[in-house]
């Protein structure tokens, strides 16, 4: 999935395990976006200047990262299947 708008049909499933895979693809999708940015924000090749400071960005990176790494661990204990 690359568009949090992919995640619709799992975000609104009546099963958990669906609703909980789009939690985890929606994370991932956020820090792969933020991490892209950060790599063009740091190599001068951004299109925007951002509001916020680098510190700020790499910040929110580092704990989307940490939720990313923790619903694996938590899809592993509940046996949810994720790629």
């Amino acid at each position: 999935m690359k568009e949090l708008k992919d995640t619709t049909e799992l975000m609104t499933s009546s099963d958990y395990k669906d609703r909980f895979k789009a939690e985890y693809y929606q994370a991932l999708i956020r820090y792969e976006k933020i991490n892209d940015m950060l790599i063009k924000y740091e190599s001068g090749e951004l299109n925007f200047d951002p509001s916020c400071s680098l510190e700020l960005l790499s910040t929110q990176m580092c704990i989307l990262a940490s939720y990313v790494h923790i619903l694996k661990e938590r899809a592993r204990i509940e046996g949810i299947e994720l790629p």
